[in-house]
């Protein structure tokens, strides 16, 4: 991979801090207007490569499709990104200004960098090569780039239903994910699921002085600690009756892939800055993270969070949970099973409703299918002298099982992005290095999918 710095480059890095400056933050209603600018950012952009863009509304925010002139006898490739971000909090922890971007050591910090502005940006800067080049593509194209995938593409299944015929293609490609290491090309060939659940416990009507009423009513901040604790064994097991029920195996052939990726577990806690790492025995730390489910707690909250004390006996309790999931578990399903266990479980002296978050199913392909072969060969071309890493990733992409489910087709998942990009972290950044080669990539890719999916 080059480190050579060329004009077309600063042109393309000018491009990706634009896009960058975009507050497109799709879960905060006070970003809407920035999050629709950025979805026009991006159909200029397109259609001044020379592809046919438009902004599609939703019932949440728009949906931005791009194509070339599509020609019979060639493989429609649909590439897919999208162009929303998570939330920039806590800001104080930032070194400088989450979309104000900057360049420190070829390194570009900014939120939505990696995730996922840089990666599909560095496609389209791809194609823009290829048809400044050679006048046209090799493939028929279209570009899918959404404003919704960090709260769960909600509206995108709807979207690909209504527009299915005009979506038709034989494959869906996508960089939203992760390399294994630096100069280490890296084929993603499943996800995990998720499945999101919020609970609430309310106790007294009212907070309540902790003097007076102590000692006779229950605490909801106590009763949910208690609740919280009964999810995991002490190993780190998911408790809930049923749980694992559907779990497929990790194949012998991953495992030994596995144990060969440069991911050893110091530099697990490198990247983590854990004391130790932790988790359900009898499985490697990536095992865990690839193809074991999870059960994790994301946020709780209850009571006085000022400063000092205040006397109270908090009046509610609440805890965010999400459940990453692995074929074949059905996320339907496994919320079923934790509200059962919940309602097992629940301490006397308060009551208890639920809120259902978004979803999505896990994902599996073969990588050593003809277009997992071609995506393998576009990333040796990248990456001159290296074996593609086959993993699988602990992260979810929602959608990546609704193409196979409405659209019958199979995503090949490149990903870009260093295992300390800081994705969903304050300083999250991405390396311009790896933002360059993601266009070489895309023409590699193109190139090798032209000749027979």
């Amino acid at each position: 991979m080059s480190t050579t710095t060329t004009p077309e480059h600063d042109h393309a890095t000018a491009d990706l801090i634009q896009f960058l400056e975009f507050p497109s933050i799709s879960t905060d209603p006070a970003h809407n207007e920035d999050t629709a600018n950025c979805a026009d950012w991006l159909v200029t952009k397109l259609n001044g490569i020379g592809l046919q863009a438009e902004k599609h509304p939703t019932a949440g925010h728009p949906v931005v499709v791009a194509r070339n002139e599509h020609k019979p006898g060639r493989p429609t490739v649909m590439i897919y990104g999208h162009y929303d971000v998570q939330p920039a909090d806590p800001l104080d922890l930032w070194k400088t200004p989450p979309f104000e971007p900057r360049i420190e050591d070829g390194v570009l910090y900014a939120r939505g960098s990696t995730d996922n502005k840089g990666q599909i940006l560095a496609h389209i800067i791809g194609v823009q090569q290829a048809i400044a080049e050679d006048g046209e593509l090799p493939v028929n194209l279209i570009f899918l780039i959404e404003g919704e995938e960090e709260i769960g593409s909600p509206n995108l299944k709807d979207f690909l239903e209504q527009h299915k015929d005009e979506l038709k293609c034989d494959l869906v490609a996508v960089s939203d994910t992760g390399m294994v290491g630096k100069g280490k090309p890296t084929f993603t060939y499943g996800l995990r699921g998720i499945a999101a659940l919020e609970v609430r416990l309310t106790g007294p009507s009212v907070d309540l002085h902790s003097g007076i009423y102590g000692g006779a009513v229950a605490n909801p901040a106590t009763a949910l600690a208690r609740l919280v604790a009964t999810l995991h064994d002490a190993d780190g097991k998911v408790a809930i009756d049923g749980f694992y029920d559907e779990v497929r195996p990790v194949e012998d052939w991953e495992r030994k892939a596995w144990k060969k990726l440069p991911i050893t577990d110091d530099e697990l806690l490198k990247l983590t800055g854990s004391p130790e790492l932790f988790g359900e025995k009898g499985y490697l730390a990536l095992e865990r993270c690839y193809a074991r489910p999870t059960a994790e707690v994301n946020g709780i909250a209850s009571g006085y969070q000022g400063e000092g004390s205040k006397t109270i006996i908090p009046s509610k309790a609440m805890v965010k949970l999400t459940f990453r999931l692995v074929p074949d578990q059905d996320p339907t399903h496994i919320l079923q099973l934790a509200v059962a266990h919940l309602r097992k479980h629940l301490p006397p002296g308060v009551e208890m409703s639920f809120y259902l978050g978004h979803s999505g199913n896990p994902y599996v392909a073969d990588p050593h299918s003809k277009a997992g072969e071609a995506a393998q060969r576009a990333l040796r071309a990248t990456f001159p002298g290296a074996e593609p890493a086959l993993i699988r990733e602990g992260g979810s992409i929602p959608i990546v099982q609704t193409f196979k489910d409405v659209l019958g087709v199979e995503t090949l998942l490149l990903g870009l992005a260093l295992p300390d990009c800081r994705a969903h972290s304050p300083n999250e950044n991405f390396p311009l290095e790896n933002f360059h080669a993601g266009s070489v990539l895309n023409r590699h890719l193109l190139k090798e999918l032209a000749a027979g999916v």
